[in-house]
């Protein structure tokens, strides 16, 4: 594996070593590895304008973060090294944190996730006191045959949830067509994880399932575009990603005939948009 980030600016080099720091203090990791495009030199720091609205595309520094158990929780590692790295960098740092037998389970398979890291990553520390097992290669055909039977899955599941959303809101169930918007969201975002990369982590949280998507389509991010300074937008997602749980049991949650048309609209844009992408992958596998 490549060891060195000599291809990155001096500032971000530096960064992303602080963080390590903070991440081998917080997790006890035995190996940590840069991943996604800061590893491979294809970062993007970006800002445009979009319906009027300024948006701002960073480019996150990924990390597989490879611990020797998973005793606790891996989403409350997470979240304390992404509080502490907050004023580091404005870069979002995302770490992903997984047993050294779930990542080597996962190569065994033929997860080409893991195997591109392992390819593509940069190892950034390394106790030595365990290896990474060989990974398996898929032939194109079995990563078509495997990204299909993702695609089938995932995606009928987000258009019947979608459908349950479509049949609430005409009732007048707006908290119940939320939940199911909700569901449908995640689905989507499951899909062109899984489609793609192979690999989907294991939550219900949309905004840590839209940070994971960020990079894979640029149409998808901007359904729900992140960061940003408008209120509404920000306002909308919030109301989705509290459909989960807030929408069945909290009484203060509150959302409008005219806030779930919009959500609707959203998911169905979302639906078409990875649909398409996805279609395109499979068919590139051959």
């Amino acid at each position: 594996m490549k060891t060195s980030l000599e291809h990155l600016p001096k500032t971000k080099q530096e960064q992303i070593l602080q963080i390590v720091e903070i991440i081998k203090e917080v997790a006890v990791p035995e190996k940590i590895i840069l991943f996604g495009s800061y590893a491979t030199g294809k970062w993007v720091e970006d800002n445009y304008i979009e319906k009027g609205i300024k948006y701002e595309y960073i480019s996150d520094y990924d990390f597989l973060v490879v611990t020797e158990d998973n005793e606790e929780k891996d989403y409350v590692l997470k979240d304390i090294i992404v509080n502490r790295s907050h004023d580091i960098s404005k870069v979002p740092v995302n770490p992903i944190i997984h047993s050294i037998s779930y990542v080597n389970e996962g190569l065994e398979f033929g997860q080409y996730f893991f195997a591109d890291i392992i390819r593509e990553g940069i190892i950034l520390y390394n106790t030595q006191k365990s290896d990474f097992s060989n990974p398996k290669e898929l032939t194109p055909t079995e990563m078509r045959i495997v990204a299909q039977r993702y695609f089938d899955q995932w995606f009928k599941s987000g258009e019947e949830f979608f459908i349950d959303a479509n049949n609430a809101f005409k009732r007048n169930s707006l908290n119940h067509s939320a939940f199911y918007l909700h569901q449908s969201a995640e689905r989507f975002y499951n899909t062109i994880l899984l489609v793609i990369t192979g690999y989907k982590p294991k939550t219900h949280n949309l905004d840590k399932l839209r940070r994971h998507a960020k990079n894979l389509s640029e149409e998808l991010f901007l359904i729900f575009p992140y960061p940003t300074n408008d209120q509404h937008e920000s306002h909308l997602f919030d109301l989705i990603k509290r459909g989960y749980i807030d929408a069945r049991y909290k009484e203060d949650y509150v959302i409008s005939k005219n806030e779930v048309s919009i959500l609707i609209s959203r998911i169905d844009e979302m639906r078409k948009t990875v649909g398409r992408v996805c279609a395109e992958k499979i068919s590139l596998l051959k």
